[in-house]
């Protein structure tokens, strides 16, 4: 699953190629890659029609395009539902899942299309580029949504409920603090937990636990404000890290905007190198199962937290 890394370099591939054009027509191939689109495909492709892209957006993993003009609708196709106009008051934005696979790629248009090419949207101007979304798994998709009255990144209903990831600079790391505490979870659960903070997943966690020396099943109640701001530090150092390098990349279907790998998985502290030793001590790193995933560890820098006893 690509994490916040991966997909803000998506994002700045779209802001670079895609950002400030205007829709020219929406063919759907596939109905699974608009199927959180409601009203069904023609609709989709409808309402596009002849829409501006705005700046494209992300919080935590996921990513978004706002369309300008979203009170203006071309003609339905015949036969299809009729356009749902937004809310008064309300943008519109275009959510982009990415799933286990879904990559949205910057094509010429003559290339040949993708093996699993869902969604092609071509432009009313004269590149000779379309954005393409391409999914192998169909577990991604697109869908069109409002977005959250006076929200400066126009962010769609849909993940109003998302935190701020640390990467943003609008993140509060003092009410972090108090929500990680109050919470009374384990570290890694926190970091996860994305009502509490957006866009850290399996890998970067492990990362950034072996970078602070602790253990995942850390309690966070005891947690000190220097603690938490240590923690936040390493987050964020290994989430930069990654976006210097276009992300970590061991899924052969994780691509950028344009169709490029990224490497961040050669440096990998942690994660992955089960049996490899530490690179700070030299102690085997040990794997554990851990909520349906994996986490990984060094026994002797991340020692687990003691037992508690009583009632």
């Amino acid at each position: 699953m690509p994490e916040l890394p991966e997909v803000e370099v998506v994002r700045r591939g779209l802001a670079r190629w895609v950002s400030g054009r205007t829709v020219d027509t929406v063919e759907v191939l596939h109905p699974r890659a608009i199927r959180r689109h409601a009203a069904g495909a023609a609709d989709f492709a409808a309402r596009l029609k002849g829409l501006r892209i705005g700046e494209a957006r992300r919080r935590g993993k996921y990513l978004w395009l706002p369309v300008a003009d979203g009170e203006i609708r071309s003609a339905v196709p015949e036969g299809a539902p009729a356009a749902l106009v937004p809310s008064e008051g309300h943008g519109l934005a275009v959510l982009a899942h990415l799933g286990m696979s879904g990559q949205l790629l910057v094509q010429p248009q003559d290339a040949p299309d993708e093996k699993h090419l869902r969604v092609r949207i071509r432009f009313d101007d004269a590149e000779d580029t379309e954005l393409r979304f391409v999914d192998q798994r169909t577990f991604g998709g697109l869908s069109l949504h409002d977005t959250v009255p006076g929200d400066a990144d126009d962010l769609p209903d849909v993940i109003a409920h998302i935190a701020r990831d640390p990467l943003d600079a609008a993140f509060d790391d003092a009410a972090f603090h108090d929500a990680l505490r109050r919470r009374r979870t384990t570290v890694k659960r926190a970091l996860l937990d994305q009502s509490l903070i957006s866009g850290v997943g399996n890998i970067y966690a492990d990362e950034a636990l072996w970078r602070s020396r602790l253990h995942y099943e850390r309690p966070t109640a005891g947690f000190t404000r220097p603690r938490t701001a240590e923690l936040l530090g390493h987050v964020r150092e290994v989430m930069n890290a990654a976006l210097a390098v276009g992300g970590t990349s061991f899924d052969s279907l994780y691509v950028n905007v344009n169709g490029e790998s990224g490497y961040f998985a050669r440096s990998l502290d942690a994660y992955g190198r089960a049996e490899e030793p530490c690179r700070r001590c030299g102690t085997p790193i040990r794997r554990r199962p851990w909520m349906n995933r994996s986490s990984y560890f060094c026994p002797r820098c991340q020692r687990p937290p003691r037992p508690t006893h009583g009632g």
